[in-house]
């Protein structure tokens, strides 16, 4: 997925059940009731031994668990966990049979149901499973550790609600336990509440702050939303415990996530050299032999998992993951395809290859297999979210036009087909032209009025705040003008963006690294209309003074950090940008092509455009510097903001100032709050050092408004029109020029105005209106038609005046015969209305 302000795709490989297993013989509980404390007591044995384990003193529950008859069945799990942690699957099980055959639902028992299940042996684990479940939802509600273990039985048999109570039940027998806490937020987690799990991982910490387990929690939690932060978690856990396989592994899916591929196989290799059988860390090194090598390269591995556990589907499942992670959509269907065929019990792939079919666009499959997931876990929050969009979508307006299928909101259909539709093709006709290539359909474009129902259809779940559209290849996704608060963005540059995703990751292969997909949509942005590539012009010269700007060879994973993706998209445009201006349009196709072929990273920089990473380094940083060496100097000045401080004290910083934007601006805003025209001056001052600026509070903008409170209607016609030439979003402006420019008989500033309005906000009937006029009188008949028909669709108050007005541009237009239909339509309104019948007269040729 590409998206403006935020990263896609799946969750990171989590392993929820793995993260607690070295705690089995505490019986990991769910959902305690907050404040459920007991008097304090010495410390159990499996108090003891998980919080040896989860401090990472391994060796510390080794002795415990021999210091305990040999036939106890907690020591017996501790000693074969430890055993499994090592890869000694045949060991553990040797210890465990004769007690758990002996203790049929004991910590023995769960612990080798826990075994099997891992190995593949379905029924002997769903025996040994029930059996614990059975005896803790029979126990007494004051045996904690027998309903610990049901919780941990229920867990594991896909059984979320039962282990939900059992764990609550536990948690008022036991009291406050990090185990617990952990527990209970790994279920959360299993069901994507994030928000909830990331509480009850903290809570484990606030327990005890070297719970690792704990740590390893809130990584997964927040390895989406805010990858540093994820990393800095899971780091802290390896600082308590090196060998904790699953903070490992959560660090490696994050270098994949940032192309790092050494990084990741060092760390997987971190797990491998503890357990060389270790299901999951074999998994994700042959998802990376796949997206890196191919499909005899990732056969090669999977056997080796596959020897381990015939029936191991999570294999496919995690090489489809990661190569939806990649882009490559398609494959990632057909992998997650076998992880269904080989364990049609593994829910969770049923979900991912629901997304991944909506992702390639194929909904009614995607459907039937959410369906199947949903009926074996109606919990999983993404699963649940996934079917209610589709049957949202059900609800939509399909517009076939071509090799392109949109979907609208039945509210929004009349409105946004005229716009978005011709806009459609006249961006991917003018990309295809430019990038000698035509992206195979169809494409699917779904237009999304509520933003959460389009952060769900790219990842099942609502949020993604920053993002305003997403591509896989032949599917996009945007928001509408509704979604968002107007002037807030611009969707119609989101939609000429993504569908420059289109053309360069299906030119590609699907193998297109991040930055150069992204730099070339942002790049193409402004290519298609100047004004839409200037958002951050001056927060990059800012960054660039300040030495805060990405290294090209750190430029992909500036797009996975909060604090850097905005740089990172625009940084990628102004490379994309130095490409051509220094080799040329066929260099950019060139290093697509070669992306295209499987070359990657510094290779395919010297095999597509001839040059190394570090030689490109050289004459993008002396492009850049000539670029915005005016606005860093303007920029420089780096004081506190200057509000608050008095008029006298800003005229003298401006005036020992000169070449500080900041310095006049502050003057300038500061006088015009007074209403004093000698703000002008420090203004117009600011906008020379930095024409860029756009926003309320810059140059233009203040000075527009300035002069409407001064009665000076030209002067602000002349500062409205200057910040419209930098500011695509700015619908308050564009309306105030419109107003204004109405009044003083301006047609080419009303001109300007009306159709910013109606590009931003195409639900404004008074601009559609206005627009039409102004076509009418230009006898723009095509352009009238839109608007009028544009207006009429927004439910004017005089549907019968609306109608005439559409009826007289179909006659501009040289269509008489919809000329009396709208007529007709008008009078069936108002049979009095002498406009309609005058223009029902003119249709006939009377």
């Amino acid at each position: 997925m590409s998206d403006r302000n935020a990263r896609g795709l799946t969750g990171l490989l989590v392993r929820p059940l793995a993260v607690i297993a070295l705690l089995l013989c505490a019986s990991t509980q769910g959902s305690p009731v907050r404040g459920a404390q007991t008097p304090a007591a010495p410390e159990s044995f499996p108090k003891a031994e998980r919080r040896a384990i989860a401090e990472g003193r391994r060796a510390d529950a080794e002795a415990l668990a021999k210091a305990r008859p040999a036939n106890d069945p907690a020591a017996v799990a501790v000693l074969a966990r430890l055993a499994i942690a090592r890869g000694g699957y045949d060991e553990a099980v040797k210890m465990l049979e004769p007690v758990a055959t002996a203790n049929p639902r004991s910590d023995a028992a769960l612990e080798l149901g826990l075994l099997q299940q891992r190995l593949g042996h379905a029924d002997q684990a769903n025996r040994l499973l029930m059996s614990v479940y059975n005896l803790g939802n029979s126990a007494s509600t004051g045996d904690g550790e027998a309903l610990l273990r049901a919780g941990r039985a229920a867990q594991a048999l896909t059984r979320p609600e039962d282990a939900k109570l059992l764990y609550n039940a536990a948690s008022r027998a036991l009291g406050s336990d990090p185990a617990i806490e952990t527990a209970w937020g790994t279920l959360l987690l299993e069901a994507y509440n994030m928000g909830e799990a990331l509480k009850s991982f903290q809570q484990a910490l606030e327990l005890n702050p070297k719970w690792a387990p704990a740590l390893v929690g809130i990584a997964q939690t927040l390895a989406d939303e805010d990858p540093p932060a994820a990393a800095d978690s899971a780091t802290k856990a390896l600082s308590i415990d090196p060998g904790l396989a699953d903070a490992h592994l959560l660090l490696a899916q994050l270098d994949l996530d940032n192309t790092r591929y050494d990084d990741a196989r060092n760390r997987i290799n971190q797990v491998l050299k503890a357990n060389d059988a270790d299901l999951d860390a074999r998994s994700l090194l042959a998802a990376v032999a796949y997206v890196r090598s191919g499909r005899t390269a990732f056969d090669a591995e999977a056997a080796r998992v596959l020897a381990i556990n015939p029936k191991y589907g999570e294999l496919y499942r995690v090489a489809g993951d990661l190569s939806a992670r990649n882009y490559r959509f398609d494959e990632a269907v057909t992998l997650t395809r076998e992880a269904v065929a080989l364990d049609p019990a593994n829910t969770r792939a049923f979900g991912d290859l629901g997304l991944h079919l909506m992702r390639t666009g194929d909904e009614p499959e995607a459907r039937k297999a959410l369906d199947r997931a949903f009926k074996e876990d109606p919990y999983d929050r993404v699963t649940f979210n996934l079917l209610q969009l589709l049957d949202t979508l059900e609800k939509f307006d399909v517009v076939q036009d071509g090799d392109l299928t949109f979907k609208f909101d039945p509210a929004e259909s009349a409105i946004l087909r005229e716009y978005a539709v011709p806009l459609a093709h006249k961006a991917l006709g003018t990309l295809s032209a430019k990038y000698q290539f035509n992206p195979k359909g169809p494409i699917l474009i779904e237009v999304f009025p509520k933003h959460d129902d389009f952060a769900v259809r790219n990842l099942g779940l609502p949020g993604l705040i920053g993002a305003l559209g997403a591509c896989f290849g032949r599917v996009v996704s945007i928001d509408s003008p509704h979604a968002r608060a107007p002037g807030t963005f611009s969707w119609e540059a989101t939609l000429w963006h993504e569908l420059a995703h289109v053309v360069t990751l299906q030119m590609s292969n699907q193998r297109v690294p991040r930055w150069l997909t992204e730099g070339i949509s942002v790049y193409e942005e402004g290519r298609a209309r100047p004004e839409w590539g200037r958002d951050m012009e001056v927060p990059f010269a800012v960054a660039l003074e300040q030495g805060k700007t990405l290294k090209l060879k750190d430029l992909n994973s500036g797009f996975t950090k909060p604090d850097t993706i905005a740089l990172a998209y625009f940084e990628a445009s102004l490379l994309v940008d130095h490409i051509v201006a220094s080799r040329g349009e066929p260099a950019l196709r060139n290093l697509l092509l070669t992306y295209g072929k499987g070359v990657e990273g510094d290779a395919a920089i010297q095999e597509g455009l001839g040059v190394s990473i570090d030689q490109l380094q050289t004459t993008f940083d002396g492009a850049v510097d000539a670029r915005f060496a005016s606005i860093r100097s303007a920029v420089r000045d780096q004081r506190e903001n200057a509000r608050g401080q008095d008029v006298t004290a800003l005229r003298a910083a401006a005036t020992a100032n000169p070449g500080s934007y900041r310095a006049q601006l502050a003057l300038g805003q500061a006088l015009a709050e007074q209403g004093d025209k000698a703000a002008f001056e420090p203004l117009e001052k600011a906008a020379a050092l930095v024409p860029v600026a756009i926003g309320e509070g810059s140059p233009h903008a203040v000075m527009g408004r300035l002069a409407e409170k001064l009665g000076d209607p030209a002067r602000a016609i002349k500062e409205y029109r200057a910040l419209l030439v930098n500011d695509h979003t700015d619908v308050d402006a564009a309306r105030r020029l419109a107003a204004l420019a109405q009044k003083a008989g301006d047609k080419d500033a009303l001109l300007l105005a009306q159709e910013r309005v109606v590009s931003l906000d195409p639900f404004d009937p008074q601009a559609h209106a206005g627009l039409g006029r102004l076509a009418v009188e230009r006898k723009d008949g095509t352009l009238a038609v839109r608007e009028f028909r544009a207006a009429l669709a927004t439910g004017p108050a005089d549907k019968a005046a609306a109608h005439c007005d559409l009826g007289e541009a179909y006659l501009i237009d040289g269509k008489p015969a919809d000329a009396k239909r709208e007529a007709l339509a008008a009078l069936e309104i108002a049979p009095s209305f002498e406009r309609a019948q005058d223009l029902l007269l003119k249709t006939v040729g009377g």
